[in-house]
């Protein structure tokens, strides 16, 4: 089966064939940066991180582009309101976001190009929509002609004659067209700016994206991501401005996820729910975090709620714990064997089909549970012994794609263990006696006194957990 795509232009799934074999071009938005960044940012940045993993996994020659919007007025009234420059707040915040998504073990694009360092390639773009005609000057400020554009709305599937202003757009009498869009905003004092044809002033947001993506990976490219949000007005316009200015198709397929739920809630600061990504990683492993992203297709809205992260930490735990059990049984050096194991063609067909990790994760827990009842039995034969090492080597593999498995099983537990020891305060020694206590009344076939020293942990919050290579324990997640 080969790559199929849900293309948002098209509305609906296509194969995967870039412009150029075996090449791919990616682009998608990035933050506007004047906060900290929330759990809506990290699917976004974590979806498109997966997809590039994977067209990477298969061959794929891919240039990754993630932009900074570093002027805008969110900004600078953020910088207005602490008293600093503008410059100050975006650097700060780009800062964060670095730190946060490494944190999250988000790869770096290949480039991360900021609006501010391409303030020539923004005006040039301007100046040829002028010169088609297809924008206009009115006291400084430039915007976009849409009713020019034969096109326009064929991205969000809106037409203009059918559009209401005042619902995404900004009111402006000056324009000709109220989904007119700003090109090039005139200076306002105390404001950043920068000299052009029509005056002191800064770019709008929409132009920002079509110069940038034009410099680095060409006039047409493969694929443009972001969030369903940004389906209009933000890619439609880009799609006018580029197709306007180069007349050329701008994007093969366009590719947007959904949002994060808060509780069954859309996630906003006006609701109260605006979830920041330090906050969780301070209750979650970060792949946890990863996992809970992946754990519906990308295209659907994820809840995120207590429950939904606690499942999410105990399928790592589980994938850890699998890890941990092949490396007990088969030892822990891989022996070569390749080739034995279907796990990653399931994974990859799952992947094929508009990169659904969903499936994919769904796919290596059934092949946890099937294995673990191989691991059950005594293993002798050594074909045996290649096919689970062959298994775990594309545990491995799909583990890189979804960006997870980076710890070595024991490590992961040892540091959980430690984590949660020092955050309950729990005395390790009185533990192992009870569990030592508790072997014996097994040992000696007293098993109402080994239930109720299993009961005395539980209510320690403390789980046993019995295997053929004895008793381990974890703590319970509160």
């Amino acid at each position: 089966m080969s790559l199929r795509v849900y293309n948002t232009l098209s509305k609906k799934k296509e194969d995967f064939t870039p412009i150029r074999i075996g090449k791919v071009g990616m682009y998608v938005c990035g933050p506007t940066v004047y906060d900290s960044c929330h759990i809506g940012h990290a699917r976004s940045v974590v979806v498109f991180d997966v997809i590039a993993r994977y067209l990477r996994s298969q061959k794929y020659d891919i240039t990754y582009v993630r932009n900074f919007t570093d002027v805008d007025d969110k900004i600078i009234n953020r910088a207005n309101e602490i008293s600093v420059d503008p410059k100050e707040v975006a650097e700060k915040y780009i800062k964060e976001f670095n730190e946060d998504m490494d944190s999250l073990n988000v790869l770096r694009p290949d480039m991360e190009p900021k609006a501010t360092e391409h303030i020539d390639h923004i005006i040039r773009v301007i100046e040829i929509l002028m010169e088609k005609g297809l924008a206009y000057q009115v006291d400084g400020d430039v915007y976009y002609l849409v009713e020019k554009f034969k096109d326009y709305g064929k991205l969000s599937g809106r037409r203009l004659d059918e559009m209401e202003a005042g619902a995404r757009v900004d009111v402006d009498e000056r324009k000709f067209n109220p989904f007119d869009f700003a090109l090039w905003k005139s200076a306002k004092p105390g404001e950043p700016f920068w000299e052009s044809p029509w005056g002191k002033g800064r770019p709008g947001w929409h132009i920002e994206c079509s110069a940038m993506s034009k410099e680095h990976l060409g006039e047409s490219f493969d694929i443009h991501g972001g969030g369903k949000d940004l389906i209009f007005p933000h890619h439609e316009n880009e799609i006018a401005q580029s197709e306007g200015a180069f007349g050329q198709r701008y994007v093969k397929y366009w590719i947007h996820n959904g949002f994060v739920n808060i509780d069954h809630e859309k996630m906003s600061k006006s609701l109260g729910n605006f979830t920041i990504i330090r906050d969780v990683l301070k209750l979650y492993h970060p792949e946890a975090l990863r996992l809970f992203l992946l754990s519906n297709h990308y295209r659907s809205p994820v809840d995120f709620t207590d429950k939904s992260m606690d499942e999410a930490s105990s399928g790592l735990d589980k994938i850890y714990a699998f890890l941990k059990r092949m490396d007990d049984r088969i030892g822990g050096k891989e022996d070569g064997q390749q080739n034995l194991s279907d796990l990653w063609k399931r994974f990859c067909k799952a992947m094929d089909d508009d990169f659904n990790t969903a499936q994919g994760i769904g796919i290596v827990f059934d092949a946890i549970r099937s294995t673990n009842r191989i691991l059950d039995e005594k293993i002798d034969d050594k074909d045996d012994k290649a096919a689970l090492c062959s298994l775990r080597a594309d545990m491995k593999k799909i583990g890189n794609i979804l960006g997870i498995l980076t710890e070595n099983p024991q490590k992961h537990f040892d540091r959980k263990k430690t984590s949660a020891i020092e955050s309950h305060s729990i005395d390790t020694t009185i533990i192992e006696q009870k569990i030592k206590e508790r072997k014996d009344a097994r040992k000696a076939k007293d098993f109402e006194k080994a239930d109720k020293i299993r009961k005395e942990l539980e209510d320690m919050n403390i789980i046993l957990e019995d295997g053929p290579e004895g008793t381990t324990w974890k703590v319970k997640a509160l």
